[in-house]
């Protein structure tokens, strides 16, 4: 990417709407209520033939308290800060506001380059508004529509003299590099995919509402990325956040708090809920995190609930264990509750963290590097059938309706997670308590604790060449034994 364009202004005006023209996507939640953005979020754009990073920030208000609006306004100059390029815009159709007054004063100060444009001209209300932004002195305004696409002509003109300049100064900042790449380690396979920078490894971070989420990823970071408060409910877009925690390249993903079904009631939420189910699709690790005063609620079951159906190796985290004073005990009854709580996800690690001092992370780092291990395990097909033989001869599988089953041989199919095929007589007749126990055994035989295991049972024609077919008419088989009879 050559350059960083932050796209800033009031409330209301169309910033989210731009972004998502400019990435391609509806990365970032669009509403009529003004606000609706709070973090900041990063997307690669395109715009004719140019490559770069747009961040959309939140509203700037005049506000400089710690209110919810001053911490927002703080990020978003922030992002001006770590922008290359200012795109500021206006409603045309409201027209020049005190507030965008402040707000000029303030780019003209903090940023090198500035573009104005007016957003929402389409027709002719919106020819006094644009004649108003020449007073802004951000120089000429560019009229365009960010929900009907209108003036990205314009932008990319104001945009293409400047790439040209961030891509000289790359040229010449580049430091010189000379690497000799050793053949022979390229071409050795690991079982387990390694994490890159253009694959880096997926992790999203889930919980209900306070649960301190967004504190955890900034303690990750190392910096204050997300807005964060003692108000429940501040996040609301699943952001994503590219970071090297450990040495290891990693997208983590803070999802809005999840609330029950029931009380979630304004379209701004469920449309918040469903970008963090879909952060949960997209992950490979789902860390869920839990608050250690009140755990395991019954909105915390079926988020775990919804990872494993997912298929996603799971971790999950207590947050807040620096303000509690009988911890022995406190960690006792977190594992009891959670082998009798979630005992599809029996052996996944429970990690104990602080979001606030950052105590914890190194062996919640190591447990989300676990369950990726796990997660992609793979069991050779000898292995298994010794171990099905053994399996089944320590506990034969019923009989129901006196219909013998017979466990012919077992195979691995798929990882990612672990899903495995044994083929044997009457399928449909294996009861689902033998298949637990199946399941139950991989999961501690081949150390597979906590990930999600598929195992699906098939049927297998026998060798009777003449099963399937269909039988002649009586007619025909007694026609054919008297003229046997005959001869």
């Amino acid at each position: 990417m050559s350059f960083t364009l932050a796209i800033v202004g009031r409330p209301n005006v169309g910033k989210s709407t731009l972004f998502n023209r400019l990435v391609g996507k509806r990365l970032a939640l669009v509403d009529d209520q003004p606000g609706v953005t709070r973090d900041l979020r990063e997307g690669a754009a395109r715009l004719a033939d140019l490559r770069f990073t747009v961040i959309d920030t939140a509203g700037l208000e005049e506000v400089t308290d710690d209110s919810l609006q001053g911490r927002m306004r703080r990020l978003t100059e922030r992002a001006v800060d770590m922008a290359d390029i200012c795109l500021f815009m206006i409603d045309a159709r409201v027209g020049i506001t005190p507030s965008d007054l402040v707000f000029a004063d303030i780019l003209r100060k903090r940023s090198a380059h500035v573009i104005l444009a007016a957003n929402k001209a389409e027709g002719a209300a919106a020819d006094a508004g644009v004649i108003e932004a020449y007073s802004l002195g951000l120089g000429e305004p560019i009229r365009m529509s960010a929900e009907h696409g209108e003036g990205l002509n314009d932008l990319y003109l104001h945009l293409m003299p400047l790439a040209d300049q961030f891509a000289e100064r790359a040229v010449e900042d580049a430091p010189e590099t000379d690497v000799t790449l050793d053949e022979e380690e390229g071409d050795m396979e690991a079982d387990v995919p390694v994490p890159t920078a253009k694959k880096p490894l997926q992790v999203a971070v889930v919980g209900r509402p306070n649960a301190g989420k967004s504190t955890l990823i900034n303690q990750i970071l190392g910096e204050d990325r997300l807005l964060t408060g003692p108000e429940a409910g501040i996040t609301r877009d699943a952001i994503s956040l590219r970071t090297d925690w450990g040495g290891v390249p990693m997208r983590i993903f803070d999802t809005a708090g999840m609330r029950k079904k029931a009380k979630v009631q304004e379209k701004l939420e469920k449309l918040s809920v469903g970008d963090g189910l879909r952060a949960v699709k997209f992950a490979e690790v789902v860390v869920v995190l839990l608050d250690a005063a009140i755990p395991f609620e019954q909105q915390d079951l079926r988020i775990a609930d919804l990872a494993e159906r997912e298929g996603r190796a799971v971790v999950l985290a207590v947050n807040k264990w620096d303000i509690e004073e009988d911890r022995q005990g406190k960690l006792k009854e977190l594992r009891e509750s959670f082998e009798r709580l979630l005992p599809q996800l029996r052996g996944a690690p429970l990690i104990t963290v602080s979001a606030k001092t950052g105590r914890g992370l190194d062996r919640l780092q190591a447990a989300i590097m676990r369950a990726y291990e796990v997660w992609n395990r793979r069991v050779t097909t000898a292995q298994l059938n010794r171990w099905l033989a053994g399996m089944v001869e320590a506990h034969p599988p019923p009989a129901p309706q006196g219909k013998r089953i017979k466990l012919r041989y077992m195979t691995q199919a798929k990882t990612r997670p672990p899903g495995f095929v044994v083929m044997c007589s009457h399928p449909d007749k294996v009861p689902e308590s033998y298949s637990r126990y199946l399941v139950n055994g991989l999961r501690v035989d081949f150390d597979m604790p906590g990930t999600p295991i598929r195992l699906w049972m098939r049927g297998q024609n026998d060798a009777n060449p003449y099963k399937g077919r269909k039988k002649a008419p009586p007619s025909k088989l007694r026609k054919h034994t008297e003229g046997r009879r005959r001869d």
